[in-house]
């Protein structure tokens, strides 16, 4: 033992009455057992159910519930967003005939954050540049869509839309979001089935689904599995007006003072916005979300 050590421990001891001080009480480390979380006793995506009865589906919903159970300050981040933006998102689904628990996927792509990843795509939805702007969302060093939530969630339906139009069913829609359509496409040729549960994917797209799934079910009742967390804890819904603007715009720092705000606030309502100005050359129009005074 080193010396180190030796002189630690009986500080420790003289410190706790001769008890090596821990920092939690007995009681402390009941709480903290671990356990398996419980699965549900049936569960379906879409209106599509999920052969629980099979155990490789079971073992990867399993897996998925446990490791995002136990992703602690992610999911109580996400269970606070998911109060101030999904509301939204759902109703922009439904409008768009989209099934709500496509909600879902948004948030095992992004956790409801405005993050990009090392593979370039960003956003909500995590598109990727040529894929946002095959969809009408415009991306450039002025102006992202894709952290425009309204935006890119219809772009999502309406990749959504294609392509449960092509597979006829919304659980391979869901894959094809995470691996592409034509990758699908060949699998269902080569591996002659048209079900999620029945076929193979690399590792990533066999796990997807079922991560939208675990995030369904801990979300839809999430004391459940440890959960608790207080209304007044919840982040509010962003309240807003809506300005059109289809001119250049100099500077977005004078235009929010306009507004009685500043550029912080702007950008946080508008993640969209990229630069401190918009030159804007095709005169299009963008909506703005301008803060309610008095919400900060």
């Amino acid at each position: 033992m080193s010396l180190k050590l030796l002189l630690i421990i009986p500080f420790l001891a003289f410190c706790t009455g001769g008890e090596v001080y821990s920092g939690r009480s007995h009681q402390d480390v009941e709480q903290q057992i671990v356990t398996i979380p419980e699965l549900p006793d049936e569960i379906s995506f879409a209106g599509e159910a999920v052969p629980l009865k099979y155990f490789d589906v079971r073992e990867s919903l399993q897996r998925e519930m446990t490791v995002i159970t136990y992703w602690h300050s992610s999911l109580l981040l996400i269970l606070q967003n998911d109060n101030r933006y999904g509301k939204e998102i759902k109703n922009i689904l439904k409008q768009e005939g989209i099934p709500e628990d496509f909600y879902y996927l948004c948030i095992a792509e992004s956790g409801l954050q405005p993050v990009s990843s090392s593979a370039g795509a960003c956003g909500y939805w995590q598109f990727l540049s040529s894929t946002a702007k095959e969809y009408g969302l415009i991306v450039d060093s002025e102006v992202d869509e894709r952290y425009n939530i309204d935006k890119s969630t219809r772009a999502a339906a309406a990749y959504f839309r294609k392509a449960y139009a092509e597979l006829g069913s919304w659980t391979l829609a869901a894959a094809s979001y995470n691996i592409g359509l034509s990758n699908v496409k060949y699998r269902k040729t080569i591996q002659h089935q048209n079900n999620y549960y029945d076929m193979q994917f690399p590792e990533e797209t066999g796990r997807y689904l079922f991560r939208a799934l675990a995030f369904k079910t801990i979300m839809s009742d999430p004391q459940k599995y440890g959960y608790k967390v207080e209304k007044e804890q919840l982040y509010p819904e962003l309240q807003y007006s809506e300005v059109k603007v289809n001119t250049p715009v100099e500077n977005w720092s004078v235009f929010a003072a306009r507004y009685n705000t500043n550029f912080k606030l702007l950008k946080m309502y508008n993640q969209w916005i990229k630069a401190n100005y918009l030159t804007n050359k095709g005169r299009k129009t963008f909506v703005v979300r301008i803060p309610k005074e008095g919400t900060r």
